[in-house]
Order: structure tokens, then sequence, then C-alpha cells
């Protein structure tokens, strides 16, 4: 296929994907991470290496103090007060032995180590006037949803941030999105410096939900659909652990359960796995609770470890049959499989379906996808050319909107700074792009920066 048809066939906008002037509709959210519970008392080694779900609250910080190798030093993120951004989110600080306990239980995520994307970029812009611009307006998470991001705030946000807090997470300024992807909006950040945030879809259609991702070096991970899902879900896990009978994780599910408050009882029963009688936690996630990205993933991979291929194969299947459109991590995963089970073309083919989707919801770095659909640089090559001056005109030429022109840049300078690594350099004018399509509110929201 020659290079120009193929870049042809991929103009689309944010959240959107066009084909031949058609919107197909793809909106949605990115592809979920791998956290859950284990049940048992675990031994330090195995809380160092394995553990990656949870961190500690007021109730179970003395019982895993002991398993602590060192005297942890506190946590101290740079000005904690400013950062935290609650509104009406309740506080639930943690002690010093909880400091201990969040250390020793949080596996790192971060496929390229543990820095902080906060402290990074107060690194990189600490400047006196953005600090002064910072203190001049200050949001809560609720309000920065309503009037920056110019959406409904998910009803049960303040929930979650306690949730969150409760895990032994630093709550972020809702505003501290220097460095980041411009469609989030950033909730709380592990001691590992993985952040939870909101996405804010520029074209979302009417009654769609924020869903709740992580931000990675290579775009975003999908944690839940919306924020009560992703309540339910912690809620379940903890749920499930706790009836082991362990006084640790019986703690913490005591402690998530204070966080949620009123809301917990309106998401989840409590008690309701046992009852439910289902050995397989996935299962009944899958059924009770929604679709998550890992769990298919993981019940694909499973399959194809028995060498059930055929299982594995129509697992993967189900994956990209629209259960997250407009994504594409599913097609990324899917060609995988594809190529594990010795199905070369059809890998190619589901990869290159993948790279017609934002490249930031691939759930994994563009070289990674282009290697799979057997491509080498000629998709980039295409889209810097999209965005020069002369490629804008001969679009122009050939009878295309204004108005679609400076959209398709948008999504193609979204691209472009996946595969560069770096956001704020072309924040800006994508921000003034959604201005020229007349898209103020967009604008507004992709171009604030504390």
């Amino acid at each position: 296929m020659a290079r120009a048809s193929r870049g042809a066939s991929r103009t689309r906008t944010l959240g959107l994907v066009l084909r031949n002037s058609e919107i197909l509709g793809r909106i949605s959210p990115a592809i979920g991470s791998h956290r859950y519970l284990l049940l048992g008392r675990p031994s330090p080694a195995w809380i160092g290496t394995h553990l990656d779900f949870l961190q500690l609250g007021p109730k179970q910080q003395q019982l895993l103090a002991p398993l602590a190798p060192h005297p942890p030093p506190p946590i101290s993120p740079p000005d904690r007060a400013a950062a935290r951004g609650l509104g009406g989110c309740r506080e639930l600080e943690m002690r010093p032995a909880a400091a201990a306990a969040a250390s020793v239980l949080h596996a790192p995520r971060r496929a390229r180590g543990a820095v902080s994307l906060v402290a990074a970029r107060c690194a990189s812009s600490s400047s006196p006037s953005v600090a002064a611009a910072a203190a001049a307006t200050s949001y809560d998470h609720v309000s920065f949803v309503k009037e920056v991001a110019a959406t409904d705030p998910p009803e049960h946000l303040n929930s979650l941030l306690n949730v969150l807090q409760a895990r032994g997470e630093n709550i972020v300024s809702p505003g501290a999105r220097r460095g980041l992807i411009p469609l989030v909006v950033p909730l709380s950040e592990s001691p590992q410096g993985n952040l939870t945030s909101l996405l804010r879809w520029p074209t979302a259609p009417r009654g769609m939900e924020m869903p709740v991702v992580e931000v990675r070096d290579h775009g975003l991970w999908l944690l839940a659909k919306n924020v009560n899902q992703y309540i339910h879900r912690i809620l379940v896990e903890a749920d499930s652990s706790a009836e082991s009978g362990d006084d640790l994780w019986s703690a913490v599910r005591d402690d998530l359960w204070s966080a949620v408050g009123e809301a917990g009882g309106n998401i989840y029963k409590r008690g309701d796995f046992k009852e439910s009688q289902m050995a397989d936690l996935d299962v009944y996630l899958l059924k009770k609770v929604g679709l998550f990205p890992d769990i298919i993933e993981r019940k694909a991979s499973r399959h194809l470890e028995k060498g059930d291929h055929v299982s594995a194969l129509i697992t993967g299947e189900f994956y990209t049959r629209d259960q997250f459109p407009g994504f594409g991590r599913p097609f990324v995963f899917n060609s995988v499989l594809q190529k594990r089970v010795g199905r070369t073309s059809e890998a190619k083919e589901s990869a290159r379906v993948a790279l017609k989707s934002p490249w930031w919801t691939l759930g994994c770095r563009y070289e990674e996808a282009a290697e799979l659909a057997g491509w080498e640089d000629e998709q980039i090559e295409f889209i810097r050319e999209k965005v020069t001056e002369e490629g804008k005109q001969d679009d122009l030429k050939k009878g295309k909107a204004p108005e679609q022109v400076v959209l398709d840049e948008a999504a193609f300078l979204m691209d472009l700074a996946t595969v560069d690594g770096n956001w704020d350099d072309v924040v800006d004018r994508i921000a003034e792009c959604y201005r020229e399509a007349g898209i103020h509110d967009i604008a507004k929201f992709i171009a604030y920066r504390e």
C-alpha cells in the first residue's frame, strides 16, 4: 500500500475517527491497568515485588508497620497543602507508620522508572509568574471539571478522592497539568509517580461519563469507564481479600469503606462477593461491575497459556467489538494474540486498525504497534507533512472545510507528541486549533495550566 493512501485513510479528529468524511463515532476510554488484591498475609519480600493495588489508610498502618524492613522517611511532597485541591474531600492524612507501609506496599508500575510526574513538572516550570498564576486561581476538582473542563462532574468524584487518599495517594491540584497530555484532569499521585486522572474527551457524545485513567509516558491507560465503576471495583477487591480472615485486609476494607462514605452503599453491598459464591474474582467483576480491559487481556492470556488458542482468539475478537470504541488498545492486544498463534497477516491487519486511532490510546509505544503492523516511519513522516502550511493548504484545495483542517491538525499534533514525548511544545497550538474551529470551551480547557 502506498504511503499516501495509508495516510489519507487516517483523517480524524480527537476522539472521532473519520474515513472518507464519514464519522465512525469512535469515542471511548483507554486501556485498563492490572490492579488487584491477593489473599493472605504476604511476606515483606512478596509485598515489595508483587502488590501493586494497595496503599494503607489509618487503621491498618499498625498492622503492617512491623513488615517494613527499615524506619520510613516521612512523605513530604512539594507543597502538599497547595497540591491537594480537595474541595469537599475529607482529609485522611497518613501518619509516619502509614507512610512506611505505603512505601512497602507500592510495587512500581511505571515502565521507565518511578520519577514523580508532578515533581518533574514543578522542576521544569517553577517560575515566579507561574506560581503567581496558580495562586491567583485555585479550583477544587468538582469546580475545575465544571468550570474549566466544561462538563458535568462525576456524582461521586469527592468519594473517589477520599478513597485514593485512603490508599496513601497524594491528592493533586486539578490544574497541575504541565507536561501531561492536555485532555486529563489530575486527581492523585502514588509514591511511585503513577498519576490517576479523569479524561475529558473533546468530542464526547452527550451523556458520556468521564473515564478514570492513568497517565503514562506513551499516553493513557484506562482504569475504569467512569468513577462509580472504579470505586465499585476497589470495594469489591478489598471485600474479597478481607474475606480471607486476615486482619490487615480487614483493616484495608474498613478504611476504604470509611473513606467512600454514603456513596459506598449505593455502589456495592458489602459482602456481596462472598454471597455470590463465585470462585473467580475476575468473573464477578466482569459480570457485576463492568468490562475492564486488563481483565479481558488477562482472561485471553490465560487461555493462551493453557494452549486453548480458540478461546484466546475469541476473547481477543470480543475485545475489539466496540467494547471500548475509538481506542487502539484492543486491536494492539488482538494483534499480539494473532502473532503468538502464528497468524501473521491477521496480526498486521489488527495493528494497522489500531494505528488509525489516536496513538495515545494504544496502551503501548507507537513504535511497538508500528512494528506489529509491519511499518517503519512512513506514518510519522506523513503526519509531519500534514501539519505544515503546505500540507494544510493542500487539504483546503481538495475541498476540506477549514474547521476540519484545524481539527485534523490538533489530532496529528497529539499523535506526534505521543512519539516525541513533549506535550508542552504543542499544547498552545492544539488549543488554538480548537479556537479556530469554534470550539472555545475545549480550547480553554486544553490551554489551562497552573
